[in-house]
């Protein structure tokens, strides 16, 4: 994992108690893990709609604004990146084809 992806995971985690009023983190959590995965979810589709229109300054702002907004709301749920990694490292050389029918077998 990239340094900047661990500084910002530690920003997160610093700013979910801190004011509201000055901590977007901290306002996204007032608000509750429904708003943070609404955020999330808009962010997602935002994403999508760059990549769509095949505009890579648009899709880099937008894949930023994803990857902050996951980042948040795993730390809700007190998860961490080394908890994803964790999982993407179980499925190496893991078809994902065979990882998709495992998962409805269960």
């Amino acid at each position: 994992m990239t340094n900047i992806l661990k500084t910002l995971e530690k920003t997160i985690l610093d700013r979910r108690t801190a004011d509201p009023g000055t901590s977007y983190v901290a306002s996204l959590r007032a608000k509750g893990r429904a708003k943070m995965a609404e955020k999330l979810g808009e962010e997602a589709i935002e994403t999508v709609i760059a990549a769509v229109q095949d505009d890579p300054a648009a899709m880099t702002g937008e894949a930023a604004d994803l990857l902050f907004h996951l980042m948040v709301l795993l730390a809700d749920m007190d998860l961490s990146l080394d908890d994803v990694i964790a999982e993407l490292a179980r499925r190496e050389g893991l078809s994902g084809l065979d990882e998709k029918a495992a998962r409805g077998a269960s």
